[in-house]
């Protein structure tokens, strides 16, 4: 079984899931993404890491696929 390409490490990054050999946490991508960011910019600001990158953006989707109600406030 391949390792996985986002892991949780309470020493890394406080816990938060990161890209596996890296500080770069799902969190950043996802904010990059919502800034506008494309896909494309952002693995090329991460050249070394663009499996990386895409595991973490599977990683929430698969995080969001849970049975949890996320209550969206009105702006």
């Amino acid at each position: 079984m391949p390792e996985a390409m986002v892991i949780s490490d309470p020493k890394i990054m406080m816990g938060k899931p990161v890209v596996r050999g890296t500080r770069i946490t799902v969190e950043l991508i996802l904010e990059k993404l919502a800034a506008g960011e494309s896909v494309d910019q952002i693995l090329s600001e991460h050249q070394r890491w663009p499996e990386g990158v895409r595991a973490a953006i599977a990683f929430a989707a698969e995080a969001l696929r849970a049975a949890v109600v996320y209550p969206i406030e009105k702006s």
